[in-house]
């Protein structure tokens, strides 16, 4: 990949847009002259260690540069060690630089990255404590959707990387086993629950006949999108496809199941992460990882159970609003949960329905706030339904960025497990938090953004993005579309949702909560099913402090907002703090603050 880079800088200083071979030499190997080119170098060595987050972005093809396409991520020891190094000289590159002359973008820019190479240094002390095969992002179904969803076939060039990438499944499977053994060794090891079901969605996967998987089903469509495609080729590919699925992929799977199969007599226990070595230490990592803040478990607990309080009483006033003013949160939504008004026919119509009324309301709150925003993003954002083969263990819902391209649209991915699950007074807030004007405005716009280093384009921090579309579930309240008190329920529920988060993820992981005793509070406070919360927590146990980025996020972007009105007065501007919030991309919390406090200043005069 080096050498790939090292073409297209040169290329691009060979026209002249930095000029001098002395120049070229300078930016690819050293500290470049200019900031601006360093942190397109580094963005490139960095990104460059991973083939499938730059088909993910689609940033190098319009250079002519896709050979990445060809590859599966190198998960090695050696790569990540090699990796670790990376990120320790480009750091020590960055702070060569003299901070106290930046300004403006550049000083952002700065202060930005170095927060996010000095995490990922930190990071490496940490890189065994995770769990590589789970039920959520796991490495066995985290493959099969990059394959199906994000590799795009639109020629018989693109049709044979992705043979190729089938072809290195094996190698990468073995990096993975190795990898699990390593934390083996160190006693770290997933807790139950993650072997028991991560062992049935693997079984699954590979019980399917190959031309009914996934990975050769996806295959056919894509084919048979390509105008004009030679029937021979597609034939060649096809057989070729199948033939790999069969004698590389299915065997993979078949090592990974054995192993699992081999550790599942030795984990009884469904522990948070304080059972691992220094796991204290490994959380208190990711609690300041994920929030971009120095918070303590301790603090967030206490600023969860009193959000859940005031949230509570909020609910209560709705409830007795409409009839419901006795029982506990948990028996009220219960009620209303089973209540044919809110619920969808169990059928692929049923389902059907749900995606084209979550257009609908995107349609309808992108179309209705003017007042709100005036920076939008150019690319638009389609619902899908999450793929089946990984549905029963993904989230409720999530966001995809468009191409950088332009080749994809934002996907807001709706999971229809179960059909019960989607309430009817709960898929506007979602909507707004998974599309607009939540996920897919901030990323969106982000990416659009001129004259900024590319890594400020992308979703780099958990606390802001997930902060803002937890802001922009109550933005779309204050801005008018959730007048029905039951989608009102569904705002609060929502948030008592993430408020909840900040709870459980501390009680499990740092007041050392079972998984059980989290279920319980979670079904008493949101009035979840059943269903949700057990798949909520258990998120919660294979990633650590990643819930609590939502609201911590959330109530930093309001506490800015207020500081700013009542600064102000008459002289705030919704869609000016919004532009300050958006335009900068990805920032820490910390940087965030500095930006608003500074057009604040600005703005006051």
């Amino acid at each position: 990949m080096i050498k790939r880079v090292a073409k297209w800088i040169g290329g691009l200083f060979l026209l002249g847009v930095l000029g001098g071979a002395a120049f070229a030499v300078n930016a690819i190997y050293f500290k470049p002259w200019s900031i601006d080119v360093f942190f397109e170098r580094a963005f490139i060595k960095l990104g460059g260690t991973s083939p499938e987050i730059l088909s993910q972005l689609r940033v190098l093809e319009q250079f002519g540069i896709d050979g990445h396409n060809a590859h599966l991520d190198d998960l090695s020891e050696e790569e990540q060690l090699r990796q670790m190094q990376m990120m320790e000289d480009e750091l020590a590159v960055l702070r060569a630089y003299d901070r106290a002359g930046l300004n403006g973008q550049q000083a952002i820019s700065y202060d930005v990255f170095e927060h996010f190479l000095g995490n990922m240094v930190e990071a490496g002390r940490w890189r065994h404590h995770d769990y590589p095969l789970n039920q959520m992002l796991g490495v066995q179904n985290s493959l099969p959707e990059f394959l199906a969803e994000v590799h795009q076939i639109n020629n018989v060039k693109e049709a044979d990387y992705y043979l190729s990438r089938l072809g290195e499944v094996k190698r990468k499977f073995d990096q993975v086993l190795s990898g699990l053994a390593i934390r083996e060794e160190k006693q770290i090891l997933p807790p139950r629950f993650v072997i028991d079901s991560v062992l049935v969605e693997m079984q699954g996967f590979i019980a399917v006949p190959v031309q009914e998987n996934i990975l050769y089903t996806s295959l056919v469509d894509r084919l048979d999108k390509i105008d004009g495609l030679d029937m021979q080729e597609r034939n060649r590919i096809l057989s070729q496809g199948e033939a790999l699925i069969d004698a590389e992929v299915y065997p993979a799977y078949q090592s990974l199941i054995d192993y699992y199969r081999e550790l599942q007599p030795k984990v009884s226990k469904n522990n948070g992460v304080w059972a691992l070595p220094d796991g204290d230490a490994f959380y208190a990592y990711q609690v300041r990882s994920h929030t971009t803040t120095n918070i303590s478990p301790a603090e967030l607990h206490r600023i969860g159970l009193q959000e859940v309080a005031r949230i509570e009483g909020e609910m209560n006033q709705i409830f007795a609003s409409v009839g419901q003013d006795s029982g506990t949160i948990g028996e009220r939504f219960s009620a209303i949960n089973n209540d044919s008004q809110f619920l969808y026919e169990d059928s692929e119509q049923g389902r059907e329905n749900i995606i084209a009324d979550y257009q609908m309301v995107i349609d309808e709150v992108s179309a209705g706030l003017e007042e709100y925003f005036d920076v939008k993003p150019e690319m638009g954002v389609e619902v899908r339904r999450v793929p089946e083969f990984k549905q029963q263990g993904a989230p409720g819902a999530y966001y995809i960025s468009p191409a950088m391209d332009g080749s994809r649209p934002g996907i807001f991915y709706a999971n229809l497990r179960d059909v019960h699950e989607t309430k009817k007074f709960g898929m506007r807030t979602l909507a707004y938090h998974e599309a607009v004007p939540g996920h897919h405005f901030q990323l969106a716009i982000a990416q659009e953004l001129k004259g900024v280093p590319t890594f400020r384009k992308l979703g780099l921090f958990t606390a802001y993005s997930e902060g803002w579309a937890l802001y922009a579930e109550k933005l779309a309240k204050e801005a008018g579309f959730q007048e029905n008190p039951y989608d009102d329920l569904g705002r609060l529920q929502a948030e008592m949702f993430r408020a909840v988060r900040l709870v459980v993820d501390t009680g499990i992981h740092y007041k050392r909560w079972g998984r059980e005793e989290a279920i319980v509070y979670m079904l008493e406070k949101t009035g979840m099913t059943t269903t949700e919360v057990t798949t909520e927590i258990e998120r919660y146990l294979v990633n650590p402090g990643q819930a609590l980025a939502y609201k911590t996020g959330m109530l930093k972007i309001l506490e800015l907002r207020k500081r700013a009105q009542e600064t102000l007065g008459n002289k705030f501007d919704i869609r000016q703090f919004h532009n300050i919030v958006l335009t900068n991309g990805a920032v820490p919390l910390a940087v965030l603050e500095q930006q608003v406090d500074h057009w604040v200043a600005t703005k006051k005069g």
